[in-house]
């Protein structure tokens, strides 16, 4: 892959889910109920919480991210005829549990290293991230924790990409912003951001605007990309 650095940038800011936190976690959590099918279970949640978070947007019927990750969840369990007592709080406290990739923190303590500010922008509801984050144990390392719900309404709306501007008062070609779904990446290059689409998961490129700056397989790629840090962070 041919690479160039992205010079000028003064925060890095991340999506949440699949992209920090790996949103398989929370189905193999609980494998011994889910059985050998939690994977395509885990994969059918977050299709329909995707789906449900687009529909609500479109429609104007907006919800938090607790509420649709229930929702989902509710459909995920019906669709594969799951039937077991307590299994869907089991797994909604699992989701405030949720496990980092492995690289995280290691990226964002060299991040803040090199003088670069770094947040999370993400669908999730504030009490969501607050227990993400803490179970991670990132506090520290995040200048800022975003949450759509300041804007009412769900990615790839560009209210939300908004808010990185209104917080740290900066341009958009000062941000990185990354992320794992592809819809959301293209969609943040379209905004003006800086993009790295972090393909976790080997997906075909999407076909909307716009093509991110670059691709990386996971976060520990990051540094590599970013050239000049600012002489104050």
């Amino acid at each position: 892959m041919n690479q160039r650095k992205l010079s000028g940038i003064e925060v890095c800011v991340f999506d949440a889910y699949g992209t920090l936190f790996d949103v398989s976690s929370v189905a193999r959590g609980a494998q011994d109920a889910l059985g050998k099918n939690w994977q395509a279970f885990s994969d059918l949640w977050r299709s329909k919480q995707l789906q449900y978070t687009w529909l609500r947007g479109l429609a104007g019927h907006h919800a938090d991210f607790w509420q649709v990750t229930g929702e989902a969840l509710d459909f995920a369990l019906a669709t594969m005829k799951i039937e077991r007592p307590g299994l869907r709080d089991r797994l909604m406290n699992l989701y405030l549990g949720i496990d980092a990739y492995p690289e995280v923190a290691t990226t964002l303590r060299t991040l803040k290293a090199a003088g670069i500010r770094t947040a999370i922008l993400s669908n999730g509801s504030p009490a969501m991230l607050d227990a993400a984050v803490a179970n991670a144990g990132l506090r520290d390392l995040l200048d800022a924790v975003l949450s759509v719900e300041a804007v009412g309404v769900f990615k790839p709306h560009p209210a939300v990409y908004g808010l990185v501007r209104r917080h740290f008062a900066l341009s958009e070609e000062k941000v990185c912003f990354l992320s794992s779904n592809g819809w959301d990446a293209f969609s943040a290059k379209a905004f003006g951001f800086h993009v790295l689409w972090c393909n976790r998961f080997g997906q075909a490129a999407e076909r909307i605007p716009a093509m991110p700056d670059g691709e990386i397989l996971d976060l520990s790629e990051l540094p590599a990309w970013l050239g000049d840090a600012p002489a104050h962070g």
